[in-house]
C-alpha cells in the first residue's frame, strides 16, 4: 500500500508531536489491551494446554522477531510516517479476524497479522529518536511506556466486560474500531519526523544475524543481552498471570481485567510523570540495575501471595514489576541510542525490538511449559534471570564508569 509522503515538515514543537504520536500509540495499544489479558483463558476455552497458549503467544512475537528490523529500516528510508500508517490498518484486518476466531487456527492466524503490523514500534521509537534531544530522550522514550499503561488502563476492563458480556467476537471488533480510528487521526495529524533519509539502508536482513552482529558488538552488546534475558522473564509471567490469577486466584475475566488496569495505571503513573524526575536525578545505569532489582523481587512474590491477601500483596508485587520494567525498558532504549549515529537509529532500535520478540518466542512457550508443571516455576526462573540482568548491569555501570566517553 502507498501512501504519499508530505514534505519533511519543520517540527518547530517537538512536543506537540510528541502529542500526536502519544496519541497513536495509546489507540494502538489499547486495541492490544482489549485482547492481551484475556487471550490465554481464552485459549484454554478452545482446548489448549500450556504449551499451546505459548505457542499462540509466540506467533505474535515471531512476526514481531522477523519483521522489526525490517520496519525500522524501511522507516529510515522512506519516513517513519507510512511505517506506523501501513502497519495499522494491518492491525485492524488482525483484529476483526479474532473476532471471529473461533478455532485455534484461527485464533494463531490472528496473532500472526497482529504480530506483524506491531512490528513497527521500531518506527515509533525513531521518531521519538528524531524529535528528542540527548536531555530529554530517556523521559520521551519513557512516553511509549505510558501509551501502554494508559492503553492497559482502558483496554483490559472493556475487553473482560466485553467478552462476559457480549461474547469474543465484540472484543475484535471493538479493537478493529479503535485501531481504525487510530489510522484515521494518524493520517490526518501525523507529521514526518524522519531528519534524513538514509537511501542505502537495506531493507531486508537476516534478524538473527542482525541480533548477533549486535551481541558481538562491544558498543551495545550489554544491553542487547539484557534485553533479551528480561523480556524472556517478562513474558513468562505475562503470558501465565492471567491463568494463575483465574485458577488459583479466581478472579473473572472482568476481574483479570481490573488487574491489569491497574498494572496499566501504574506505568502511566511511573513512566508518564515520574520518570522523567529519576533521569533528571540518576544516571540511565543507575536505574537500569534498580530496574532488574525490582523486577526480580516483584515476579518471585506473585505466586507466593496467601490467597485471602490477593489484596494488597499481588498488587504490591505489581508495584515492584512496574517499578522495575519503567527503570529498565525505557533506560535501554535511550543508552542504545546514545550509543549509535542518528542515521542508524531506525535499524538499531528495530533490531533491539527484533531482540525483544526473540525473547517473547521463548518466553511464552517456556513459560506456559513449567506453569503445567507447577504454578510457581515461571516466577522462580523469571526471578533467577532477573538475578543475571543484574550482575550484568553491575558490569556495564563499571565499563562506562571506567570509559566514560
Amino acid at each position: 500500500m502507498n501512501f504519499k509522503i508530505p514534505k519533511k515538515p519543520d517540527i518547530k514543537n517537538p512536543r506537540s508531536a510528541l502529542a500526536v504520536l502519544f496519541i497513536t500509540v495509546f489507540l494502538d495499544l489499547l486495541g492490544f489491551g482489549l485482547i492481551i489479558p484475556i487471550l490465554p483463558i481464552f485459549a484454554k476455552e478452545l482446548g489448549a494446554n500450556g504449551l499451546m497458549i505459548g505457542i499462540i503467544a509466540s506467533s505474535y512475537s515471531l512476526m514481531q522477531f522477523l519483521f522489526s528490523g525490517f520496519w525500522g529500516a524501511l522507516s529510515d528510508r522512506i519516513g517513519r510516517r507510512p511505517v506506523i500508517l501501513t502497519s495499522i490498518l494491518i492491525m485492524v484486518v488482525a483484529y476483526l479476524v479474532f473476532g471471529h476466531a473461533h478455532s485455534l487456527l484461527l485464533l494463531l492466524l490472528s496473532r500472526i497479522l497482529s504480530g506483524l503490523g506491531a512490528a513497527n514500534l521500531s518506527a515509533a521509537q525513531a521518531f521519538i529518536s528524531d524529535v528528542s534531544t540527548p536531555e530529554n530522550r530517556a523521559k520521551n522514550f519513557g512516553l511509549i511506556g505510558a501509551a501502554f499503561g494508559l492503553g492497559f488502563i482502558v483496554g483490559p476492563p472493556v475487553g473482560g466486560w466485553l467478552k462476559d458480556s457480549f461474547g469474543i467476537q465484540w472484543v475484535g471488533y471493538a479493537a478493529a474500531f479503535f485501531s481504525l480510528i487510530n489510522f484515521l487521526l494518524a493520517l490526518l495529524i501525523l507529521p514526518e519526523s524522519l531528519p534524513q533519509k538514509n537511501t542505502g539502508s537495506r531493507l531486508w536482513q537476516n534478524p538473527f544475524k542482525n541480533i548477533i552482529d549486535a551481541v558481538l558488538d562491544t558498543r551495545v552488546s550489554p544491553l542487547f543481552i539484557i534485553n533479551i534475558i528480561f523480556i524472556t522473564a517478562f513474558s513468562m509471567m505475562q503470558i501465565t498471570a492471567a491463568i494463575l490469577w483465574h485458577e488459583r486466584f479466581s478472579l473473572s475475566d472482568a476481574e483479570v481485567g481490573y488487574t491489569f488496569a491497574f498494572v496499566g495505571a501504574l506505568a502511566v503513573i511511573i513512566q508518564g510523570t515520574l520518570l522523567g524526575r529519576f533521569t533528571a536525578r540518576y544516571q540511565e545505569k543507575k536505574l537500569l540495575a534498580a530496574g532488574t532489582v525490582l523486577m526480580a523481587f516483584g515476579l518471585l512474590s506473585m505466586p507466593f501471595v496467601p490467597i485471602h491477601l490477593f489484596v494488597p500483596l499481588e498488587l504490591l508485587a505489581l508495584v515492584l514489576i512496574g517499578f522495575g520494567n519503567a527503570f529498565i525498558n525505557p533506560m535501554l532504549s535511550t543508552l542504545l541510542s546514545s550509543e549509535v549515529s542518528s542515521l542508524q537509529q531506525g535499524y538499531y532500535l528495530g533490531t533491539l525490538q527484533s531482540s525483544g520478540s526473540f525473547a517473547r518466542l521463548i518466553g511464552p512457550i517456556l513459560g506456559g511449559t513449567i506453569y503445567d508443571l507447577h504454578y510457581t516455576m515461571p516466577y522462580v526462573a523469571g526471578f533467577l534471570l532477573m538475578a543475571v540482568c543484574f550482575m550484568l548491569s553491575l558490569r556495564l555501570h563499571n565499563r562506562i564508569a571506567q570509559n566514560p566517553t
